[in-house]
């Protein structure tokens, strides 16, 4: 028998749900909930678009400058001086 999930354990299988890393049966059990959860099946499509969107974006690293910055503000933390 496949156990119904809550929203917060499909929250935690998204990404791997996309990705058809789940077993059959956890699979199964996420496709249930989908069924009958609006919300969960709009945060999948969702997260669905975000990652083929990221995935069509070509992978640069960013110019040495960019690195240093954003490195900085990283180490300052938020509401720290110079960020």
């Amino acid at each position: 028998m496949i156990g119904m999930l809550r929203c917060r354990e499909v929250v935690s299988l998204a990404g791997d749900y996309i990705e058809r890393r789940l077993r059959l049966r956890r699979r199964l059990a996420v496709l249930l909930h989908l069924a009958m959860c609006r919300g969960c099946r709009a945060y999948i499509e969702q997260l669905r678009l975000t990652l083929l969107a990221l995935a069509s974006r070509p992978r640069t690293a960013p110019a040495a400058d960019e690195r240093d910055a954003l490195l900085r503000a990283f180490r300052e933390g938020p509401g720290r001086p110079g960020v």
